[in-house]
């Protein structure tokens, strides 16, 4: 009987400590989790096997996704631009130089604007533990090579150093991004919950290749601004402003490094270490609250606790409009329109800059993603649907459910949960 009354005791404890913790600090608790090595696997598969000069951009580029979406729409708008017009009108965009070294890459750009998911999943690994990242991709290289699926071609070099595997272009003029899939260049996928994301571009051939490599890439204007590069030892990424100077001399690389200085992110020679800067976050929420808290910005949870707020404050508004004559309704309906639209531009948790960038593509998103929204206009939508439906069907990668593999021996079944 007494170990009866014991045990409820202690139920009754447990319940009232349960209902006593906010159920936004247990979400905010699981969300706070780092990524699985399985996760960060399934995450990398795709561009893990780019060339070295590439890889660093995509990781920096994928922490800024609203600029990856403009730069994507701006390349596809502004195609015949080359040269020194292309350097002139890159100058007018306050992109980071990451997103515009990407204009050289159509197809990267369009494969993370389309994948906004899996981009932002890239952005938030790297922004949590960028050696783990960088080890990871050299884990997957090594899997590739063990099955015999990534060896030097006419259009790359593969270099082993010191257990380090480079992939360098065979020309250092022109690069080719890859296409493989995952199930297959990796060998057997050791983790059948979370098979890779792969992406497959409009108009992709399938062949019995491990690879195969469209149209390479020249270095151009856009590829000046490629300041980063991976320290593969070092498990960071290194920045020097002065690289590729041959390609591009009409950038303003002086004021790049004065920028890049007065943040304490450079030297006076212009090199340092990779930094993220969330004033090119523009308002997009951070998907944990120590990333928010260590860059000074919103988290999603903290999106969430705005608009439910704001909701509050909506509501008591609505029952005091009601209770008020009808000859001060106008005025309060006034004043509460303009009360509502700040509040909504402040639901990203940036500045003020930041709230009009995000507002852009429908605001930062505090609803399951940053992007949720997207061109409710319809005609881009369409447009995106008609270009790029094969491509978005196959980078179905991710989640619980593990999918057979179709034609191309794709890697998953359903969206990731």
């Amino acid at each position: 009987m007494k170990t009866r009354q014991v045990c409820t005791r202690a139920c009754a404890c447990v319940l009232i400590l349960l209902l006593a913790v906010p159920p936004l600090l247990v979400a905010q608790q699981q969300t706070d989790a780092v990524f699985r090595q399985e996760e960060l696997e399934q995450i990398l598969a795709p561009i893990a096997l780019h060339p070295d000069p590439l890889v660093p951009q995509i990781l920096m580029a994928s922490t800024y996704p609203l600029e990856v979406v403009l730069a994507d729409r701006w390349t596809k708008q502004n195609g015949s631009l080359k040269g020194d017009a292309l350097t002139k009108a890159l100058e007018a965009q306050d992109w980071d130089p990451s997103v515009k070294s990407l204009v050289n890459f159509p197809q990267v750009l369009a494969m993370m604007s389309e994948q906004l998911d899996w981009t932002q999943k890239v952005g938030d690994a790297f922004l949590q533990d960028q050696k783990r990242v960088l080890d990871t991709i050299q884990s997957l290289r090594a899997k590739a090579q063990a099955s015999g699926n990534l060896q030097t071609t006419k259009e790359q070099i593969v270099i082993v150093e010191e257990k380090i595997i480079k992939i360098e272009p065979a020309s250092p003029q022109v690069v080719y991004v890859p296409t493989y899939n995952p199930t297959v260049v990796y060998g057997a996928w050791p983790y059948p919950a979370y098979p890779p994301y792969y992406y497959y571009p409009p108009g992709y051939v399938a062949t019995t290749a491990a690879f195969s490599f469209a149209a390479g890439a020249a270095m151009g204007a856009a590829w000046g601004y490629a300041w980063g590069g991976a320290n593969w030892n070092g498990g960071e990424v290194d920045v020097d402003v002065d690289r590729n100077t041959t390609i591009n001399n009409n950038i303003n690389r002086d004021q790049a490094k004065q920028k890049l200085q007065e943040r304490g992110q450079l030297n006076q020679n212009g090199q340092g270490k990779w930094q993220h800067n969330a004033e090119h976050r523009k308002g997009v929420s951070y998907r944990d609250q120590g990333t928010a808290q260590k860059f000074n910005r919103a988290s999603t949870s903290d999106s969430i606790q705005s608009r439910e707020q704001y909701r509050g404050r909506a509501e008591q508004g609505r029952q005091d409009l009601g209770s008020r004559p009808a000859a001060d309704r106008a005025s309060v309906a006034d004043r509460a329109g303009q009360g509502v639209s700040g509040e909504r531009g402040g639901l990203g948790g940036g500045g003020a800059g930041d709230r009009a960038g995000a507002s852009q593509l429908g605001g930062s998103g505090a609803r399951g993603g940053a992007f949720e929204g997207v061109d409710r206009g319809g005609s881009s939508a369409r447009s995106a649907s008609q270009r790029g439906t094969a491509s978005r069907q196959s980078f179905s990668g991710g989640g619980g459910r593990a999918g057979g593999g179709g034609a191309r021996g794709g890697g998953g079944g359903g969206r990731r949960r």
